[in-house]
């Protein structure tokens, strides 16, 4: 089963990072709904509209009898919320109300053909409709999608004649410096990038009040897309997705960018092939000192695959902090389920933090060793333990592919754990002696003896062997 993508979130201090971890959150306040920003793909589910109290306020009735009303009744024929003739109706009783003139929409309410949650979403959607139209050089197309943070359009670039994605901020925001001021971060820190594996920037400003986000189309799906159809990826297929995002991070790192989100919906699969990773809402200079003491103490990130080091809100998270992400979301790709799962985004990241691994291998059997190796190696709670930089984990990836065993992942077992498991066998076996020498007619503690030191050459034996494996 396809866990939920919770980004639902929460900014606490990094005292409670530990017990109870705190729950993650996108800087820009973000409640989660699990989109990114991918070009192709928002969250569904829009926010509510501008302005408070009833759903038919003033704002609508102030429109009854313009072309609002119209707007709106086509908008409700063509999603299906009314029939033609049910929306004749209605509209005929527009202005019968005796205390005041009706709206459209008051109608709509009192006949119960529409709910005011329902309206308010409309009217958000078509209040953004309205503004999307007058961006200059573009032409809408169609709405992809929206979630929180952003609503993202199919349009067409007129000048070039190529379709483009626009993501938009919305109206809620487009007076706080604080949200624009991050809404351009993101597209500058887009456009600082050149490469086949990441989303491409092309254009970032503002059309009266609406600041807009012009980028690449990916006509394809999201690896979330993917996992939810399938269950999980054939381990062929995932390594052939996760090494294309680790080429795009050798790209984003070499430019001193860490993305700091990575998960399968920020993961897009062109109808080509090419994968794309997108939504850089969290991407951030590693050397931007000013902006890492600022988030001090607070975790940013998605709860399934944030980095433990995110979770204690460090100053000094690096590139790691993505290897974590992908391997997190490689585990998600082979398994068909998150490294750690939780009731709450508190539970999920403690796990995190303090949890043992199930390897992904005892969730998936045909998964190869090769393949579990590098996914732990990715997944270490220790930074220090993962691969040093996105370059390496190529060569993992590459060496698996081949059918031949991983560089870089082969010393990573545990030895705690083998030397506890050879304890364990040498307490078991010796019981299973004494049974044997205890039959009649059996030599006593001269055949024990003998056998316990065979036991004991035999386990010398391997561990030396064992060893060898994993230094050579």
């Amino acid at each position: 089963m396809t866990p939920p993508d919770p980004d639902t979130d929460k900014q606490t201090s990094a005292e409670a990072a530990v017990d109870p971890a705190p729950s993650a959150k996108r800087p820009d306040g973000e409640a989660a709904d699990g989109s990114g920003g991918a070009a192709s793909k928002a969250a569904s589910g829009s926010g509510s509209g501008s302005g408070s109290g009833s759903a038919s306020d003033g704002s609508d009735r102030s429109r009854s009898g313009t072309g609002f009303d119209t707007v709106l009744g086509r908008v409700l024929v063509e999603r299906g919320f009314v029939t033609g003739e049910e929306l004749e109706e209605c509209v005929a009783r527009v202005g019968k109300g005796d205390d005041a003139p009706e709206a459209l929409s008051d109608v709509l309410l009192r006949e119960r053909l529409l709910t005011e949650r329902q309206l308010k979403r409309l009217r958000a959607d078509l209040e953004t409709d309205r503004a999307s139209r007058h961006i200059p050089g573009y032409r809408i197309v169609k709405k992809l999608g929206a979630g929180a943070m952003a609503t993202v359009y199919l349009a067409k670039q007129l000048s070039l004649d190529r379709p483009v994605a626009i993501k938009l901020l919305p109206r809620r925001f487009s007076s706080d410096t604080k949200f624009i001021e991050r809404f351009y971060r993101e597209g500058r820190a887009a456009a600082k990038f050149n490469d086949q594996n990441i989303v491409g920037a092309y254009d970032v400003g503002q059309a009266g009040d609406q600041h807009y986000f012009v980028m690449e189309y990916v006509d394809g799906e999201t690896v979330h897309d993917r996992i939810v159809k399938a269950g999980r990826l054939d381990e062929t297929e995932a390594i052939g997705i996760v090494r294309q995002v680790a080429s795009a991070l050798v790209h984003a790192h070499d430019q001193g960018f860490i993305h700091r989100d990575i998960k399968p919906k920020n993961i897009m699969i062109a109808s080509s092939g090419t994968v794309k990773l997108a939504d850089l809402g969290l991407a951030r200079a590693v050397s931007d000192r000013e902006a890492a003491e600022a988030e001090a103490g607070k975790a940013y990130g998605t709860p399934y695959y944030i980095s433990p080091e995110q979770i204690r809100g460090r100053t000094d998270i690096g590139p790691a902090a993505d290897l974590y992400g992908l391997g997190a979301t490689f585990y998600h790709m082979v398994t068909g389920r998150v490294p750690f799962s939780g009731k709450t985004p508190n539970e999920v990241m403690n796990r995190h933090l303090k949890a043992r691994l199930t390897p992904p291998d005892h969730v998936n059997s045909k998964l190869s060793a090769g393949t579990a190796q590098v996914i732990e190696m990715l997944l270490a709670k220790d930074p220090a333990d993962r691969h040093r930089d996105a370059g390496q984990l190529l060569e993992d990836l590459d060496a698996v592919a081949r059918g031949d065993a991983p560089v870089h992942a082969r010393g990573t077992a545990n030895l705690a754990s083998v030397a506890a498991s050879i304890a364990q066998d040498v307490e078991t076996r010796p019981t299973e002696v004494r049974q044997v020498s205890a039959a009649p007619g059996g030599g006593g503690g001269t055949t024990q003896a003998l056998l316990i030191a065979g036991l004991a050459g035999s386990v010398l034996i391997n561990v030396v062997l064992l060893l060898v494996v994993l230094l050579g």
